[in-house]
């Protein structure tokens, strides 16, 4: 028996052996990931390589959104001329917030192919009610089709109000499509939405088990939430579909979060955004090219945008990439919201250098985890940072959920990608980068009154925190590039 032990734990060794030369040398991902995941394989040996199997390998399929329609839109050639009139310095801009960062603007056309529209009516809701109110009467007046993209669907009393709307407007001839993560809306399926198919809706779920319990993509997740309707109105941001959003969950209370309603040129990327999506989850009913999808807009506002997305099928990391940029060009000020603080070194150091060369970095963080580990290592973060002069403050008025960066009153993001490794290279996200003053002061002015309902995290206070926590920030900290 005791030889079976010894042949059995020196097999399972020579193993681990094996799958860490696989890793290492197959995979070829960072060092520091690879070094959290080495640590992973060795300290539960066996299952820490099953977990990886799961959890941990890259995302290979490169061209995973496809839709032969794209050419017949237009933006393709449009983002050719944008950047070649950008590098000529022809390019028109309506109002002087824009032209001011249009390096920044280049730089979102040439690594993500993200169209600029100067057209834009936009509309900033950072409460859950007003924002679903608002969703659902415009969801009542589509007249030719809905868009509904989100991470998260619950049939709870918000989910069942949102499906009527749905189901009543399939009944009356509007094409319905919607799409869920399968993770992200974990016990949803589509027999759930049964009485919406039967009515002519059309229902996906991205990257579904292929068997029960088990999901060798269930690491990629599209957390992308968006809502096209009649090719006129967009809804992007960080609220999913369910009572907590309402403020109605009694562990998180009330929930804070940011989300934008759309109306000008920008809706068209949302839109072509979504049928890249669908298609990609779509089994047999792919979304062909058709000019209703895409209908002149009239010019509702002047808003500058760009929507960027980003995920683990790409070279680059998009968003993160923005976010690096809006750091290297504040001359002001800085003002992070987010929920999770778990960016890379290149990240920290930017915010890093930022503070050391007098500009006004703040950074808001929840209160309270709704995830254990990353909540110790968005603590861990946060306290790197008050050394170099960064302020953090602590969100007490429930959860913080929104995903926002301001700068300068001028420049500004919202969307779905948090500041941690997974939105950065594992999830599908999409956000609005803002280049309008009015926009970015009044996210500015939200923020502020953030700070309000918040308790200031000094360096001093910091030091002070209980073995206990340090313990929990060391332990999260070295499993932060796989969180």
């Amino acid at each position: 028996m005791t030889q079976l032990i010894s042949i059995s734990v020196t097999a399972v060794f020579i193993l681990n052996i094996f799958l860490a030369i696989a890793l290492i040398f197959l995979e070829r991902r960072d060092p520091t990931s690879t070094w959290a995941w080495l640590l992973v394989i060795f300290f539960i040996p066996f299952f820490g390589f099953f977990i990886y199997l799961l959890l941990g390998r890259q995302l290979r399929e490169k061209h995973l959104f496809r839709w032969e329609g794209r050419s017949k839109i237009g933006i393709d050639q449009l983002i050719d001329y944008q950047i070649e009139a950008i590098e000529e310095d022809t390019l028109e801009f309506r109002l002087d917030d824009t032209a001011h960062y249009k390096d920044m603007i280049y730089l979102h056309l040439r690594n993500n192919h993200a169209v600029l529209t100067q057209d834009n009516d936009v509309q900033v809701f950072n409460d859950g009610a007003a924002k679903f109110d608002a969703l659902i009467h415009d969801l009542e007046q589509a007249k030719d089709h809905i868009h509904f993209q989100t991470y998260i669907f619950k049939l709870d009393t918000l989910g069942t109000r949102i499906l009527n709307v749905l189901i009543r407007k399939a009944k009356q001839g509007v094409k319905v499509r919607v799409l869920f993560d399968d993770i992200g809306s974990r016990g949803l399926r589509k027999r759930h939405l049964k009485e919406l198919i039967d009515n002519g809706g059309d229902v996906e779920a991205f990257f579904p088990a292929t068997m029960p319990l088990i999901n060798p993509r269930m690491n990629f997740r599209n957390h992308r939430k968006i809502v096209v309707i009649d090719g006129r109105i967009g809804y992007v941001g960080g609220f999913n579909v369910g009572d907590e959003y309402l403020g109605l969950n009694k562990k998180f209370g009330y929930w804070r979060d940011t989300h934008l309603r759309i109306e000008g040129s920008a809706v068209h990327p949302l839109q072509t955004r979504f049928i890249l999506d669908w298609n990609q989850a779509s089994e047999k009913n792919d979304i062909e090219y058709a000019e209703h999808f895409f209908p002149a807009i009239p010019r509702k506002g002047s808003v500058g945008m760009q929507i960027v997305s980003s995920g683990p099928d790409s070279e680059w990391e998009q968003i993160k990439d923005g976010y690096l940029k809006m750091i290297f060009i504040a001359k002001k000020y800085i003002y992070i919201q987010t929920p999770y603080f778990i960016p890379d070194i290149s990240f920290l150091d930017a915010l890093r250098i930022a503070c050391l060369s007098g500009i006004d970095v703040r950074i808001m963080i929840p209160n309270k985890p709704d995830h254990m580990f990353v909540y110790w290592a968005t603590y861990s973060n946060v306290g790197k940072l008050l050394k170099a002069g960064a302020k953090v403050y602590i969100y007490e008025n429930g959860f913080l959920h929104t995903k926002q960066i301001v700068v300068d009153d001028e420049l500004s993001t919202v969307g779905t990608a948090n500041i941690d490794v997974r939105s950065f290279k594992l999830n599908f996200e999409v956000n609005a980068f803002i280049y309008d003053r009015e926009k970015s002061h009044e996210l500015a002015e939200l923020f502020e009154q953030d700070m309000q309902l918040s308790t200031e995290l000094t360096y001093e206070m910091y030091l002070e925190r209980s073995r206990l926590i340090k313990l929990k920030e060391s332990v999260s900290r070295l499993l932060s590039p796989i969180l």
